[in-house]
């Protein structure tokens, strides 16, 4: 088949638009020999319990899927009764960027607290956490959190075992939902578990897609006693892949050796370049009217830009628009529950930076950038 696209074309919309890491098309082809037993009975799927064991600790049980959509669904259906309700941030991939999957297939009922950085605190939590007992209100009996999160910003291991000891007090289990879990680990320096399984994270979405595989993401139960029916919910809800080897694989090159790091590292590092290089154009007056509405500390950028800026720089190189009309949040200061018409003019957008962008991509957008303003 002859290539149908422009490979020269580069962008910041999202992580997602990268291709496959040479290394994961390499451990497919290795898997693509012969016949193996199918719907997870595979020596692929066997040695990727192994490797997740041997980064999130001994109990850990992965089960692979196609996407995060159906790792967060499945995962959250195994940890909740019928009547049970998920404490989440607004800004939460579960609550504006699943089509309503949690609500119209997994039957979940999610309790949403607006935030300014896409993070949870226990005293956010306890908006929702409340009503137990109550026949009348869905019950708040998991808390689940991004990491990093949909603003690109990062829980720290206390944080995140704040928020652990915080919900089991309240008789509440702890859900993770890790589309981009490497750069978090890549961002903080430390082992996956550190943050995970040593935090007290009860069950988490792992994602591959976004740092470099085909396509293939699992849900990880790391306190058996937090889950169950996962055997069955996946199967129930579209997710069991019958050769399965493809996309064990997958995550197995990932994880086996550190190419999720090597790859994390280096699409976090050209954020830090691209901020660094238009912070510079600001200060030497080169890039006049952009400002940034959150840190950044994993492989997302989030700026405003001045009226008419973006649509012009979206002709060289695609991103998304933000706040209202991209579907993330708009409270960045002060009360987060009054955020309103005000930010819809803010004219943010999100930069998202990815495995195999270059120095080049980035160095290019930053004059592009600077050309406009």
């Amino acid at each position: 088949m002859t290539t149908l696209h422009d490979t020269t074309a580069r962008g910041f919309a999202s992580d997602n638009y990268s291709g496959v890491h040479p290394e994961i098309l390499e451990a497919i082809a290795a898997a693509n020999h012969g016949h193996q037993i199918a719907y997870g009975e595979d020596a692929y799927t066997i040695r990727l319990q192994e490797v997740f064991r041997r980064h999130f600790g001994e109990s850990a049980e992965a089960f692979p899927v196609f996407n995060g959509t159906g790792a967060n669904v499945v995962g959250l259906q195994s940890m909740l009764p019928r009547w049970g309700a998920v404490i989440a941030a607004s800004t939460a991939h579960i609550n504006v960027d699943e089509g309503g999957a949690p609500e119209r297939v997994a039957g979940i009922k999610i309790l949403n607290v607006p935030t300014r950085d896409g993070k949870l605190t226990p005293e956010l939590v306890d908006r929702e956490a409340w009503g137990w007992g109550d026949e009348h209100r869905a019950q708040p009996l998991v808390v689940s959190i991004t990491q990093s999160t949909e603003l690109g910003t990062l829980y720290t291991p206390d944080e995140i075992r704040a928020l652990a000891d915080h919900a089991h007090a309240h008789g509440m289990r702890l859900h993770l939902d890790g589309a981009r879990i490497s750069n978090a680990a890549a961002a903080l320096d430390v082992p996956l578990r550190a943050f995970t399984t040593d935090a007290g994270v009860d069950v988490l979405s792992f994602g591959g897609t976004k740092n470099g595989a085909l396509g293939g993401e699992a849900v990880v139960v790391l306190n058996p006693d937090a889950a169950e029916g996962l055997l069955f919910l996946r199967k129930l809800n579209m997710q069991l892949a019958s050769k399965m080897r493809f996309i064990s694989a997958q995550l197995v090159a990932l994880l086996e050796g550190d190419l999720y790091l090597r790859n994390a590292r280096h699409a976090n590092a050209m954020a830090q370049r691209l901020r660094a290089g238009v912070e510079a154009g600001i200060a030497d007056g080169s890039i006049t009217g952009v400002g940034f509405s959150q840190p950044t500390q994993a492989n997302g950028v989030f700026a405003t830009l001045p009226d008419g800026i973006a649509d012009a720089l979206r002709e060289s190189f695609r991103f998304y628009d933000w706040g209202p009309a991209g579907g993330g949040s708009t409270e960045r200061d002060g009360d987060p529950s009054s955020a309103g018409g005000e930010d819809a003019a803010r004219n943010e957008v999100r930069w998202m930076c990815s495995f195999d962008t270059s120095e080049d991509d980035v160095d290019a957008f930053v004059a592009e950038l600077a050309r406009l303003t």
